[in-house]
C-alpha cells in the first residue's frame, strides 16, 4: 500500500494553458486520470495532488464533472505556492514533493501530472518498493527510443547505472528520433520515482540550502533529480532502477495533442 504524489503545479508556459487537464484520452481523460487509475491498480490507496491556488478549482471541477476516481481512493490536494517564499514560478519538482510532506504517510510514488507512464510501469515500481528500506528509493527507467517524439528535439535525463543501481542522471538536450548519440535501449528517467518518508527529511535540509543560494533568482528551481543526487552523494540514499518497456507519452506544445490522443485512443 502506498501514496501516489502527482505533481500538477507546473505553469505549462510552452503549452499555453493548463496542460495538466488537457483532454488526451478517448473519453476526455487527462494524463493524471490515467496515472491515478494505473497507480490504484498497482496498490495505491491515497493520492496527493500538488496544485497551485489558481488552478485548484479547475482540478476539482475536472473530478466533479468528468474525471473518474477509483472507488475507495482517498484524494487530497496541496497548494505548492503556499509553501516557501512567494514567487510567480514554482520552486521546482523537489519543492513540490516537499510541499506534500504533511499529506504523505508511508512509502510513496511521485509522477508528473502531464505524462503518461503506462500501467506496467506502476506495477513494476510498486513491486520494487515493497519492503523498501528508509535509505532506499527506486526510479522507473524508460528505453530512450520509447520516449522520443516523431519530430523535434527533447531533453532527456540519461541514467548512469551499475547493474540495477543508479549512479547518476545526466541531462542531454537536443535529442531527436532521427539522430542522436545514444543507443535506442539507453535508460532514461521520466520522473517516476518511489521513496520512503525519510527522503522528505533530506528535502527539508536541501531546500533550505537551495534558498540560501537562490532565493533571489526568479528562474532557479529545486529539482527532484538534483535533490536525489544530493542525498546519494551524502550517503543518505541508495537508488535502484526498474526498467519498463512501456512507451512514454507527453505533450509540450498544443500541436502534440493529436499525437497523444492517437496513442491513447485504445486505453
Amino acid at each position: 500500500m502506498f501514496t501516489l504524489v502527482v505533481m500538477a503545479a507546473g505553469l505549462g508556459s510552452r503549452f499555453g494553458g493548463t496542460k495538466q487537464l488537457a483532454q488526451v484520452g478517448p473519453n476526455g481523460e487527462a494524463f493524471l486520470d490515467f496515472a491515478i487509475a494505473d497507480a490504484h491498480a498497482a496498490g495505491a490507496k491515497r493520492v496527493v495532488l500538488i496544485v497551485r491556488r489558481d488552478i485548484e478549482a479547475d482540478v476539482q471541477q475536472h473530478f466533479d464533472t468528468g474525471g473518474s476516481l477509483p472507488v475507495g481512493l482517498e484524494v487530497a490536494m496541496v497548494r505548492q505556492d503556499e509553501h516557501g517564499p512567494s514567487r510567480t514560478k514554482p520552486w521546482g519538482t523537489a519543492h513540490a514533493v516537499l510541499a506534500a510532506a504533511d499529506a504523505v504517510d508511508g512509502p510513496f510514488m511521485v509522477c508528473n501530472a502531464d505524462d503518461y507512464y503506462g500501467p506496467t510501469a506502476y506495477t513494476a515500481l510498486a513491486r520494487a518498493m515493497d519492503g523498501m528500506a528508509d535509505d532506499q528509493a527506486w526510479l522507473c527507467g524508460y528505453l530512450l527510443d520509447h520516449t522520443l517524439p516523431a519530430e523535434g528535439t527533447v531533453t532527456r535525463g540519461v541514467c548512469r547505472m551499475d547493474g540495477s543501481r543508479l549512479i547518476g542522471i545526466e541531462e542531454h538536450e537536443g535529442i531527436a528520433r532521427s539522430s542522436h548519440e545514444f543507443p535506442d535501449h539507453t535508460i532514461v528517467s521520466m520522473n517516476l520515482w518511489a521513496f520512503s518518508p525519510s527522503f522528505l527529511d533530506g528535502l527539508h535540509d536541501g531546500f533550505a540550502r537551495f534558498l540560501d543560494a537562490h532565493r533571489h533568482s526568479p528562474g532557479a528551481e529545486y529539482l527532484l533529480p538534483h535533490a536525489v543526487a544530493e542525498q546519494m552523494e551524502a550517503g543518505l540514499l541508495s537508488v535502484g532502477v526498474v526498467t519498463t518497456t512501456e512507451s512514454w507519452i507527453g505533450v509540450t506544445n498544443p500541436d502534440d495533442l493529436a499525437t497523444a490522443r492517437a496513442a491513447l485512443a485504445h486505453r
